[in-house]
Order: C-alpha cells, then sequence, then structure tokens
C-alpha cells in the first residue's frame, strides 16, 4: 500500500459531477491528500461583502469542489474509505439567506448576510454580530464521487456517491464510506463549514474556506447502498454544557413538521432574546439542530429542533 502525500490547490475545481471530468491528480489507497478549497459561493464573497452581493451571486459559480481525484484501483462496487485527517480554517466566513433557497424560503424573501470572523488557531466560540457566540466544529458540506450516469449533475443535491450531504459530523477523525460507481472513484471535496446545526435550515452554515487533510483506502467489493460513516467521539459535546431549549412540529408531513419546529423557534428567539426573525433564522441555521422525535405513532410524527442555550447564555 502506497503512503504518499499530495496537494492539491483550489484553482483545480469544478461546479459539476461528471466521470468525464478529467483528474487533478491520481493518488493510491494509503495515500494523505491536502486539498485547498473554495467557499461555497465560489470566491463571490469576502469579508469586506454586503447584502448586495447576495443579490448578485452568479449559481453557475456556487458550489464548486476541488477534485477530481482518480484513486487508483477503485472498481465500482467498491467502497472508497475516506478518513478526515484534519482541517485548516481560514479564520473567516459567512451566512445568508438567499431567496429562494432553505426550508422556510416562502417565509423570507429578501436577501440577508451575516459575516463572522473566529480565531482558526484556537476556534474559539464566534461572536454573533447579532448577539450569542457559536461554538465551532469544522466540517466538509460536499464530499463525493462522480457518478456512473452520464453527463454532468448539479452539485447542489446529495447522492448515492455522496456529495452536498451537509453532515455536521463529518469532521476530523470521521471515517465516510463512499459507494464507487465509475473507475477510479473520481473523488471531490468543497463547501466547507465553521459550524452548521443539524438540518442547516437556512441553506447555508458558516460557509469558511478551509484546507482539508483525508486519507484513502478501499474494500473490495461492498457495495453500499449509500454513504455511511463512524465518528471518532461524541458528537454533540461541545454545545451541551448549558441544556437545549426545544420546539415541536406536529403533522402527518414530515416537512411540514420541520417547518413548524423551525417557525416557534423563531419566534420563542424574538420573545426571548430580542432577535429579528431572519437573523433568528441565520442563527438557528449554524447552531440548531433538527431532529425527528417520533415516526411510528400515526397519522403524526413530531419533530424536534433543539436550540443549545449556551449559545445566548
Amino acid at each position: 500500500m502506497s503512503n504518499n502525500t499530495h496537494t492539491i490547490h483550489r484553482h483545480h475545481h469544478h461546479h459539476g459531477w461528471d466521470h468525464n471530468n478529467p483528474p487533478a491528480l491520481t493518488a493510491a489507497p494509503g495515500d494523505t491528500i491536502e486539498i485547498e478549497t473554495v467557499d461555497s459561493s465560489g470566491g463571490q464573497l469576502s469579508p469586506q461583502s454586503t447584502v448586495e452581493h447576495i443579490r448578485r451571486l452568479n449559481f453557475d459559480m456556487v458550489n464548486p469542489v476541488t477534485g477530481p481525484i482518480f484513486v487508483e484501483d477503485a472498481k465500482p462496487g467498491d467502497t472508497l474509505c475516506v478518513t478526515i485527517e484534519s482541517y485548516r480554517p481560514s479564520g473567516w466566513g459567512w451566512t445568508a439567506n438567499i431567496p429562494g433557497f432553505g426550508l422556510l424560503a416562502d417565509d423570507f424573501p429578501d436577501p440577508a448576510l451575516v459575516l463572522w470572523t473566529y480565531d482558526p488557531g484556537t476556534l474559539a466560540p464566534a461572536l454573533y454580530s447579532h448577539g450569542g457566540r457559536v461554538p465551532l466544529n469544522p466540517f466538509c458540506g460536499t464530499i463525493g464521487l462522480a457518478p456512473a450516469e452520464p453527463g454532468t449533475h448539479s452539485i447542489v443535491p446529495p447522492r448515492r456517491v455522496g456529495g452536498n450531504m451537509d453532515i455536521r459530523d463529518l469532521t476530523a477523525g470521521t471515517v465516510l464510506y463512499l459507494p464507487v460507481e465509475v473507475e477510479g472513484a473520481l473523488l471531490s471535496v468543497g463547501d466547507t463549514h465553521a459550524a452548521q446545526g443539524d438540518g442547516e435550515v437556512c441553506g447555508t452554515a458558516i460557509e469558511s474556506p478551509m484546507d482539508v487533510t483525508l486519507s484513502l483506502d478501499l474494500i473490495r467489493g461492498q457495495n453500499l447502498p449509500a454513504p455511511q460513516f463512524t465518528t471518532a467521539g461524541p458528537v454533540t459535546r461541545h454545545l451541551d454544557g448549558a441544556g437545549y431549549d426545544v420546539t415541536t412540529g406536529v403533522n402527518a408531513d414530515l416537512m411540514t413538521a420541520a417547518k413548524d419546529a423551525v417557525r416557534a423557534m423563531i419566534d420563542r428567539l424574538g420573545r426571548e432574546h430580542g432577535l429579528d426573525s431572519v437573523h433568528a433564522y441565520l442563527l438557528c441555521s449554524v447552531c440548531a439542530d433538527l431532529r425527528i422525535s417520533e415516526i411510528v405513532d400515526q397519522p403524526n410524527w413530531i419533530v424536534s429542533f433543539y436550540f443549545p442555550r449556551i449559545v445566548l447564555s
């Protein structure tokens, strides 16, 4: 097994999944790869941006991913094991309400933007400009392989081979298992986040460019039905210290229940902490967790929304 180290620079990025994309790098099982990423705006936003930049976003440039990486000996039906070794954050990020996007898009038709700065060395909780501090835990929002289906496919929705999964537990130490559909697997990575709640309800997290170090391995012939992963330890401890405020939605439709739970939390944050609705919505997206609490007592299901009290304590 190889044990070489490679680097892919951020200019080796693409904007669609396509197994005909030429590889930016060839690596072998056992290799380590240091990857530079571009933020999910595709470099259109910066620490000096204003809400006008959200109005003018070119959506052909969003969600770029660095790669693809051709993995030697990877064949359809195999599983690519990706160990996330470390992140090197940039120290800045953004969260936005993008019109037409997000769980409550109909409730929030106007653009909004919050800029963040944080210490990339200590990863101390980041100050939210409208009140509160958010604990940080960097991860890749998008990490996936090329699909077998021909043509170029949007990076926005997740797929069987991974992609824009926005799973906040893909942090350092996690091992991600991805089903291989094409020769060489063709791994790409991007959309790095400094923090996010489960659900990413407004459609953006703390979007923050950073470098990612991964190591690769292969399992032959496992043919997973969808991505799986193993975490290195607890996944909520960094937010548990002061407990949670929780709202619920009760409905026969899970999506409606999720929306109702989030709306109730936005109202609660406004009532108890004086946050205006859109900035409560953005804050929920970066630190609060949607959970299915009950899905067996038909005809109604319960979705709960957990807001960590430590953020505003």
